[in-house]
């Protein structure tokens, strides 16, 4: 217990180690080295859907619905019957659409796609590349237009 004698000693060497902790902290936080970290920010955001999780349940996505349409902002009048992006007619489709209607409403924080545990935040475009997607997404109008070869499934 050599330490123990003279505990003024180990002062110095747990600053030392709480200055290391807090400067490795500090630069995991940043995540980018260089550049405008406000732009990088705003980019990263802009990049980010809210789909359902594969493995919710459909009256969990049910639910994820109506909370997700009852909201200020949240238009899903899309996914309903006759809409333009009614088709595919899956749960998994319809949720996940009106779930990132609300991501991107409530301003796409990460805990806006919490859902009880049944959403997940992705950086692909479920329209384009579904990362996770079990069945197709209803994506916007505009894009289901464009398309020459639409299949309804």
């Amino acid at each position: 217990m050599e330490i123990a004698r003279y505990p003024s000693a180990c002062l110095p060497l747990a600053f030392a180690l709480l200055l290391c902790l807090a400067v490795s902290t500090e630069s995991q936080s940043d995540g980018h080295i260089g550049g405008n970290q406000d732009q990088i920010r705003a980019d990263d955001v802009q990049s980010r859907w809210c789909i359902a999780k594969p493995s919710a349940y459909n009256f969990e996505l049910l639910r994820n619905m109506d909370y997700s349409c009852g909201q200020n902002g949240v238009d899903c009048g899309q996914i309903q019957p006759g809409g333009s992006c009614f088709r595919p007619d899956t749960t998994f489709g319809h949720a996940s659409y009106a779930m990132n209607l609300f991501f991107k409403a409530a301003g796409k924080h990460p805990w806006d796609c919490h859902f009880n545990g049944t959403g997940i935040v992705v950086t692909q475009d479920p329209c384009k590349s579904p990362p996770l997607v079990p069945a197709p997404i209803p994506c916007n109008a505009k894009r289901a237009r464009d398309k020459k070869d639409l299949h309804v499934y």
